[in-house]
């Protein structure tokens, strides 16, 4: 006749040294438990299981736990959590489970879904290719902000040289017809002056491109009216006509000038 140590009369405060020929494994842990002076509370957080999982395994429970391969992970993690072996208790477990339940117990030890959880095939692997997968997204985006960065650098440079260049030799962006000293009085005067880089064509009566290009100071220029004048940004240009000032305003669209000029 099997004697049940879950019984009041069969507790003791001393733990045994090893798992008795009639007692219950869930008894046994609880025992051992006991006489290490650790605290159920303690243990289920430390294990990460739950308190009133661990209850039910110590009162060897078992119709209120899962199916016998999740009862033999818990009993496992919860041996080495008390530094006792593990087989003899599974072994035990194995004996009695189909009388307790009316089922057959999963002899494959090696079954237990807390190492199962962490051996999943393939799970590690997958992790990896998630992680390659982030690392290579994140060279590509540094790769892209990398040469966007480049690309507006040079831009910018570009465009501070260009502007560097046109203060510094005018010149080299616009044609002046240059008139000697006999014809330098000759004609009408016109004089633009500049707050800004602009693009001018202005030819005379006679036919003669009196200037043209970008600009970007003052030009004074002689020839025969009327004057065919193109401003590229009218808004950026003073003109006058022998000393009197014209206003751009009438013949500006869209910031554009394109007239004609005489007395």
């Amino acid at each position: 006749m099997e004697v049940n140590p879950n019984s009041p009369s069969n507790h003791s405060s001393v733990a045994p040294n090893a798992l008795g020929n009639v007692q219950r494994p869930g008894e046994y842990l609880r025992q051992i438990r006991i006489n290490q002076q650790r605290d159920l509370d303690d243990a289920a957080n430390e294990l990460n299981i739950p308190v009133k999982t661990l209850t039910a395994l110590e009162q060897d429970d078992y119709k209120s736990l899962p199916e016998a391969t999740f009862i033999k992970g818990y009993y496992r993690i919860y041996a080495k959590f008390l530094g006792v072996d593990a087989s003899s208790i599974i072994q035990r477990f194995d004996e009695i489970y189909t009388n307790d339940t009316g089922l057959l117990p999963n002899h494959a030890l090696n079954n237990s879904p807390i190492k199962i959880m962490g051996k999943l095939p393939g799970s590690k692997r997958d992790r990896n290719r998630k992680w390659l997968k982030r690392i290579l997204i994140a060279l590509m985006v540094l790769v892209i902000l990398g040469v966007l960065t480049t690309i507006i650098q040079n831009w910018s440079s570009n465009n501070s040289q260009n502007d560097s260049e046109i203060a510094a030799d005018p010149s080299s962006h616009i044609e002046v017809l240059n008139l000697d000293n006999g014809t330098a009085m000759m004609g009408d005067q016109l004089k633009l002056d500049f707050q800004r880089p602009t693009s001018v064509h202005i030819v005379d009566s006679t036919g003669k491109v009196l200037a043209t290009g970008r600009q970007a100071s003052t030009l004074q220029l002689s020839g025969e009216p009327p004057f065919q004048i193109r401003l590229d940004d009218a808004t950026a240009v003073s003109l006058s006509l022998n000393n009197e000032s014209i206003s751009l305003s009438p013949y500006t669209v869209n910031g554009k000038a394109e007239f004609r000029l005489s007395r």
